[in-house]
């Protein structure tokens, strides 16, 4: 496993990260995502990425029981968690960045973890109902009260973000430091266009996620949905993985992943590891088999030459002279 700065704080983040998203709670319980991650942690996966949004707080509580269970020494591991939906219907409970929804929210997903503090705290999505202002100084807040350590954005526009950072600059508060956007082969135009600048000029990290679009990717659906698929559990995939146009192009991918002896799976999630920006790519999985493929994916990048690249631009449409716009 190689490790990643992430952007250019001093902390350090394995160039692939596992989450829990849609599985934790939904497909496995306790004693599942601790296998899963205790394997993936003796690959070297030292980053664990949660919401409190996922299964409504239940994936939070199923991480914290695996944790507990795999008694991991605090400083060996990252933990992260992101706050915006909020889990009551209820005014000030939820889509909202405000002080009082952050400083709740942490609390609560620090119970639900069974942690003293999270590594990274994420605000979900932009809230412009409550200045930013607000949300910054909370958020300094609550890593001077040391229950997290960093914190950043998820899926924010570039703009929100420099705004952010330029708040916290002018009154020396702590500033996100990392945001975590989707990225994959269909969604690539935030990390790839707005973000290029932003990016170089004020040094986020970028910890990604999605990187087989839900599984579009991994070639599972090319021949239709099967019974035991996310988009089978999950109705409101199904229609995502019947795409025929992406799934043609999911297919002209085939003959590059035999030629790196490689799976499809692999191959998107390596594909992802050559953007420079990327500090991490957070992957997912149901079954201990998977984790073990998806780990690979790190040896399936070095093989990715810059020809490769080309070739799957073209593929997917894609103009180096768009790239660089």
């Amino acid at each position: 496993m190689k490790y990643r700065h992430l952007g250019r704080t001093g902390i350090r983040v394995s160039e692939l990260s596992l989450g829990s998203w849609i599985t934790f709670h939904n497909q496995a319980d306790a004693n599942a995502a601790a296998e899963m991650m205790s394997v993936a942690y003796d690959l070297g996966v030292n980053f664990f990425d949660n919401a409190e949004a996922y299964a409504r707080g239940k994936s939070e509580e199923v991480m914290g029981a695996a944790l507990k269970k795999l008694g991991w020494r605090r400083g060996s591991y990252m933990v992260s968690t992101k706050i915006y939906w909020g889990l009551h219907d209820n005014v000030n409970e939820k889509n909202t960045l405000n002080r009082k929804r952050l400083i709740e929210g942490i609390n609560g997903s620090l119970e639900r973890l069974q942690l003293d503090y999270v590594d990274l705290l994420y605000c979900h999505r932009p809230d412009p109902t409550t200045p930013v202002e607000e949300t910054v100084w909370a958020m300094h807040n609550i890593i001077e009260w040391g229950k997290a350590l960093y914190w950043g954005t998820s899926e924010w526009a570039a703009a929100e973000i420099v705004e952010a950072i330029q708040i916290a600059e002018r009154h020396h508060l702590h500033k996100p430091v990392v945001e975590q956007p989707q990225y994959n082969l269909f969604e690539r135009g935030r990390l790839e266009g707005e973000y290029v600048r932003f990016y170089r000029e004020y040094g986020c990290g970028a910890t990604t996620w999605s990187p087989l679009a839900s599984g579009l990717l991994s070639g599972k659906y090319n021949k239709g949905v099967p019974k035991d698929s996310r988009a089978a559990l999950n109705e409101w995939l199904k229609p995502r993985m019947e795409d025929k146009e992406k799934l043609a192009k999911v297919a002209a991918l085939e003959p590059i992943a035999k030629e790196l002896d490689a799976t499809m799976s692999q191959l998107a999630i390596a594909w992802c590891l050559k953007n420079p920006f990327v500090s991490s790519v957070i992957t997912g999985a149901s079954r201990v088999e998977q984790v073990h493929e998806n780990m690979k994916a790190g040896e399936v990048a070095e093989g990715i030459t810059p020809e490769i690249m080309e070739r799957i631009d073209a593929i997917f449409g894609v103009k180096k002279e768009e790239e660089e716009d």
